[in-house]
Formats: C-alpha cells, sequence, structure tokens
C-alpha cells in the first residue's frame, strides 16, 4: 500500500510549502482539479523542483465523449505524471479509446477509472445510476480491466470485491481516508488505513488529516509506519 497525499489547499504557495514539509517521504503527490486549473503545468513544474523523485496523481476525473477522452489523455502524456484517471461512467468504448490512444508512448502513467464517488451517500448513488453502490462498482471496475485500465478510484468497502472480479493485482485507490479515526467531512464512505490495508487496497489518499495538522511531516511519517 502507498501514500498518496492530496494537495487540496486554497493556493500554490500552500500547496508548495506544504511539499517542502514533506519532501523527504517516500510518498505521492495528488493535484486535483481546483489546483491544476488554477496553477497548471507549472505547479506540476515546481513540485519536480522540489523533489523530482516524487509521483504525481493528476485527478482530473475525465469524462466526455470518447474522441475528446482520448485527446485529453494524449495531451496528459506530455505533463510526465505518473497516474491520472477517467470516469468510468462514460463507458467501455471510451475507456478503451484512452488506452488506445496513450498505447503509442513508450512511459505511460497509471490510468484509473472513478467508479462511485465516495461522496456519495447509498441513496445518492441510487438515484443517479438506479443500483446499488457495491453491484455497479463491480461492474465499473469489470469494464475499466476489460478495457486495460490499471485499475479504478473506489471506496475501501468495495476494493476486495473488486479484486475478487478482476485480479490481484487490479490496482484499487480509496479517497477519503481518514488515518485516524478523524471526521469524514463531506465523505461518506471513508474508512481508516486498518481496514484499507485488510480490502487489499492499493493506494490511500489522505488530505485534510495530513495538511490541517501543525505537524503534516509528523502525521505522514505516522501513516507510512502503520501501511
Amino acid at each position: 500500500m502507498e501514500l498518496c497525499v492530496a494537495l487540496d489547499l486554497p493556493t500554490q504557495k500552500e500547496n508548495l510549502e506544504l511539499i517542502e514539509k514533506i519532501k523527504s517521504e517516500n510518498v505521492w503527490l495528488k493535484v486535483g482539479l481546483r489546483a491544476y486549473i488554477r496553477d497548471g503545468e507549472e505547479f506540476l513544474i515546481e513540485i519536480k523542483k522540489i523533489n523530482p523523485n516524487f509521483k504525481i496523481f493528476l485527478d482530473l476525473k475525465l469524462y466526455d465523449i470518447p474522441n475528446t477522452m482520448a485527446d485529453a489523455a494524449e495531451s496528459i502524456m506530455g505533463l510526465g505524471v505518473d497516474m491520472f484517471n477517467i470516469h468510468a461512467s462514460a463507458g467501455k468504448r471510451a475507456m478503451k479509446e484512452v488506452m488506445d490512444r496513450i498505447s503509442k508512448y513508450e512511459s505511460k502513467p497509471l490510468v484509473l477509472a472513478v467508479t462511485a464517488l465516495t461522496s456519495f451517500s447509498e441513496d445518492e448513488f441510487q438515484e443517479v445510476y438506479n443500483e446499488n453502490i457495491a453491484s455497479k462498482a463491480d461492474k465499473f471496475a469489470k469494464d475499466a480491466n476489460e478495457a486495460g485500465l490499471n485499475g479504478v478510484v473506489c471506496s475501501a468497502f468495495e476494493s476486495a470485491s473488486i479484486k475478487n472480479i478482476t485480479s490481484s493485482s487490479f490496482m484499487t485507490l480509496t479517497p477519503g481516508i481518514r488515518p485516524f479515526g478523524e471526521d469524514a467531512g463531506d465523505q461518506k464512505r471513508v474508512a481508516d488505513i486498518k481496514l484499507a490495508k485488510n480490502e487489499n487496497v492499493d493506494f490511500i489518499v489522505v488530505g485534510r488529516p495530513i495538511y490541517k495538522n501543525e505537524n503534516p511531516l509528523k502525521v505522514v511519517q505516522k501513516i507510512l509506519t502503520q501501511i
């Protein structure tokens, strides 16, 4: 299991200050929609200046018609990131088109498909997809695996089932991790490190419990000890 630190602070300056504090640790960094729209490719360059060994997860959740998604994925190839994600809801054809488009590149990032956002409650998900979270997440994961993706974004509660119907090497990344029982905030399906480990999660994403702490390095080190 690997730790991915969410860079969700209000400004680039604050995110870079956080990175400086944890630059000694072997972690992934998640650059989300707000940070990338605000700070762009320059932010990715600044991250690598602090520590070129940091691995970057570009969390943009691409969702559009297949050709547009493939175009966007090809543009991502020039950014030097190590992982990005797309929405499984776009369908198997869109996912396959993304993978076909980037297949010509020698060095490819990991590509994950978002199944059910961890902010969804069961009732909210049912309203949108007319199906329960567990069964739909399984179907999305099966489609993503067949389309050639490396894994999915899901909650810890779906991870083991997804690996059972795909393969143990099919990756799961779980946002909304509250490592030591912190407040869930706007997340509905949260888990701690122990549950994530039991469910064979490959990547845990932790944001607020790290960057809202007075000593983020200490929290990161504590998490790494646990995992």
